[in-house]
C-alpha cells in the first residue's frame, strides 16, 4: 500500500502562495472536507506548548483549518490533553490558561478550546484494540466523542521517541493521564552510581518525588516512577539512562498501539498536517525552544500518520545540519537528524510498529503542490 502525502514547501513560489494559503491549499488538495460532513463536531488536535515555549504550531495557521473546517459544515474545536508530568498544563485550568496565553484563544483561532480528557484527566472511553500489549486503552472523551478530526503536529525530535509528529502527537496527546501511564510503564531509569555527580537536579525535576538524595547519591523508588524521562534528559553528566535496548522497543509498540487506539473508530475521518518549521531538537512539552536543528522546510498533510512521519523523518534527514545546535553528529545530507541529537533512540520504531498495527503505510508517494 502506498499512501498520498501532499507536500507545501516554506518558501514562497512564483505564484507568491504564502505558508496561510498553503495550508488552504493543503487542506483542499487532500480532500480533508470529503470525510466532514455537516453538523460534525470536528476535533483539531493540537499541542498547545508548555509554558515557555515557543514552537509550538502558530495559531494563525490553525485559524485557517478552522475556517475550512466550518465551511464544509463542520463545528470544530480545538483541543490538547493533559500532562502525565507536572507542569503548566497538567490540569485543564492551567492547560487553558496557557494556551490562551500562547494565542490559541477564540478572537484567533475562530474556535472554542475544549481539553479533551476532563479537569483533571479522568474523562475518557475505553476503546477494544486486541494488540499485542493492551485489548483496549482509554481514549480522551472529547476526542472519542468527535465525529471527525484534524491532527495538526510540530514535527521536531524527543528524547525518548526520537521525534514527535502525528503518531506521537496520536498516542500521547489524544489520551487521558492513564493512556500516558500505560505507554510509559515499561521505562524505568537506571542510575550510573560511579558517573553521578549527586547534584540532585534528577530529584528537583521529578513530577512523582519518585527520586530521593542522600550523601550516596540519588535512589529511585520505582513504585512511583511513571517511566517520564525528565531525570534523564536533565541529567548533565548522563548518569541517569534507560534500558535503551530492551525498553525503548517495547515503549514504541505501546506508543503506536495508543495511536491506532486513538483513530480507530472514526480511521476514515481523520486528516493530518505536519508542520516541519522550528524543528527543534525536543518536545514542546519542554519549557524552552532550542535552535532549530536543520533549515525550515515545509507543510505535510495526509490521511495517513505513518506515511506523513515516515515522509516527514526523510525531508528532514536529507537536509544539512546546523552545527551550532545540539546536533552533534549526522550533519550530513541522508543521515539521521535525531539520532545525531538523542543517539540512543529509534524513531523508525513507531513507523515500523505503527504499519504493523494497521494504523497506516510507512511506503509514501510525495507529491509536491
Amino acid at each position: 500500500m502506498t499512501s498520498a502525502v501532499y507536500f507545501a514547501h516554506v518558501e514562497v513560489d512564483h505564484n507568491g502562495e504564502n505558508i496561510i494559503d498553503k495550508v488552504q491549499h493543503l487542506f483542499d488538495i487532500a480532500q480533508f472536507g470529503n470525510f466532514i460532513h455537516e453538523g460534525d463536531l470536528t476535533a483539531i488536535k493540537l499541542h498547545f506548548g508548555e509554558r515557555g515555549n515557543n514552537s509550538y504550531i502558530n495559531p494563525v495557521y490553525v485559524r485557517q483549518v478552522v475556517d475550512k473546517i466550518r465551511a464544509n459544515g463542520g463545528k470544530p474545536f480545538i483541543t490538547d490533553t493533559n500532562t502525565l508530568y507536572a507542569g503548566s498544563r497538567y490540569n485543564s485550568i492551567d492547560h487553558i490558561i496557557t494556551a490562551i496565553d500562547h494565542g490559541f484563544e477564540y478572537a484567533v483561532v475562530g474556535a472554542p478550546l475544549i481539553v479533551a480528557d476532563g479537569l483533571i484527566s479522568d474523562h475518557y472511553h475505553e476503546v477494544k484494540i486486541n494488540k499485542k500489549h493492551f485489548k483496549t486503552v482509554n481514549v480522551a472523551g472529547d476526542v472519542a466523542a468527535a465525529q471527525s478530526m484534524i491532527v495538526m503536529s510540530h514535527f521536531k525530535g524527543h528524547a525518548v521517541a526520537g521525534f514527535g509528529g502525528a503518531i506521537k502527537n496520536l498516542a500521547m496527546g489524544c489520551v487521558p493521564r492513564s493512556g500516558k501511564m500505560n505507554q510509559h510503564r515499561s521505562l524505568q531509569p537506571i542510575i550510573n552510581t560511579e558517573a553521578c555527580s549527586k547534584c540532585g537536579v534528577c530529584v528537583e525535576v521529578c513530577p512523582r518525588s519518585a527520586i530521593t538524595r542522600d550523601e550516596t547519591g540519588p535512589s529511585i523508588n520505582y513504585e512511583f516512577c511513571i517511566g517520564c524521562g525528565e531525570c534523564v534528559a536533565s541529567c548533565s553528566t548522563s548518569s541517569m539512562a534507560f534500558d535503551w535496548k530492551n525498553d525503548l522497543p517495547l515503549f514504541m509498540e505501546m506508543l503506536a498501539e495508543h495511536a491506532y487506539g486513538a483513530v480507530l473508530e472514526k480511521q476514515t475521518s481523520v486528516g493530518y498536517l505536519n508542520f516541519l518549521l522550528q524543528i527543534t531538537p525536543d518536545c514542546d512539552c519542554v519549557p524552552w525552544s532550542d535552535s532549530s536543528i536543520v533549515p525550515d522546510i515545509g507543510i505535510l498533510a495526509s490521511t495517513d500518520p505513518v506515511a506523513i512521519d515516515a515522509a516527514s523523518l526523510d525531508l528532514v534527514n536529507q537536509q544539512q545540519g546546523v552545527e551550532s545546535t545540539r546536533l552533534i553528529s549526522n550533519l550530513l545530507p541522508g543521515e539521521d537528524k535525531f539520532k545525531g541529537v538523542w543517539k540512543d533512540t529509534d524513531g523508525n520504531l513507531q513507523l515500523t510498529y505503527g504499519e504493523k498495527t494497521g494504523l497506516g503505510s510507512a511506503n509514501y508517494s510525495l507529491i509536491n503542490i
